[in-house]
């Protein structure tokens, strides 16, 4: 599938997050540390807000790096949730969404405190679950 954008770049104030996020979860890989945000953001009911992201910090992964193995599965349900939200499904909408939902996410879990270790994240995942 084509992705809706090819390098994901991310804010400065998201790099922060996520350096927070590996020093409590002891996940190296910020690829792993974008799905869990993107996903925590997609579980969310509410639309993100359509805020300016400026992408100044020096973390880029391509679409693939970012999904690996799930990258379909993630685009996807990014598509679903465009739809969900009355949104096109359009290459561009889908890239803005993207953004909106990735930053929105990271945010969730960097502030959540609750989130003090890897535990805590997957205790989550189980909570949407119920």
């Amino acid at each position: 599938m084509e992705p809706p954008i090819n390098t994901i770049k991310l804010s400065q104030t998201a790099k922060d997050q996520l350096l927070k996020l590996r020093r409590f979860t002891k996940i190296d890989q910020w690829n792993i540390l974008c799905r869990w945000a993107f996903c925590r953001s997609l579980a969310e009911p509410s639309i993100p807000s359509p805020v300016p992201i400026i992408t100044d910090s020096n973390v880029e992964m391509t679409w693939k790096v970012f999904g690996g193995e799930m990258s379909d599965i993630l685009l996807l349900a990014l598509k679903q949730r465009c739809h969900n939200d009355g949104f096109g499904g359009d290459k561009e909408t889908l890239a803005t969404q993207f953004r909106l939902h990735l930053h929105r996410g990271i945010g969730y879990l960097a502030g959540d405190p609750n989130i003090k270790k890897i535990e805590d994240l997957i205790a989550l995942s189980v909570e949407e679950l119920e």
